[in-house]
């Protein structure tokens, strides 16, 4: 499970075995879980996070939303 980013008390991250579905990113904080489609962005899913947080974390998606592609593409084009 690489870990991509951290900011703040948050970990982007994707899943290993993923690599048949569509670029993403996963973003926890404790036991808070959330996932957004990179292209376009968008939200997944999300289990705890209030929607005011999750409005918050669409735009940490949004601007490193080139990392996080950078990083999927690099991982499963190896």
């Amino acid at each position: 499970m690489p870990t991509v980013l951290r900011i703040g008390p948050y970990r982007f991250f994707f899943y290993s075995n993923e690599n048949a579905e569509p670029a993403h990113i996963h973003i926890q904080r404790e036991k808070m879980l959330a996932k957004f489609w990179l292209k376009p962005v968008a939200l997944a899913s999300s289990t705890r996070f209030a929607p005011e947080e999750l409005r918050k974390l669409e735009q940490l998606v949004v601007e490193n939303r080139d990392t996080f592609l950078e990083a999927w593409n690099g991982y499963f084009s190896s």
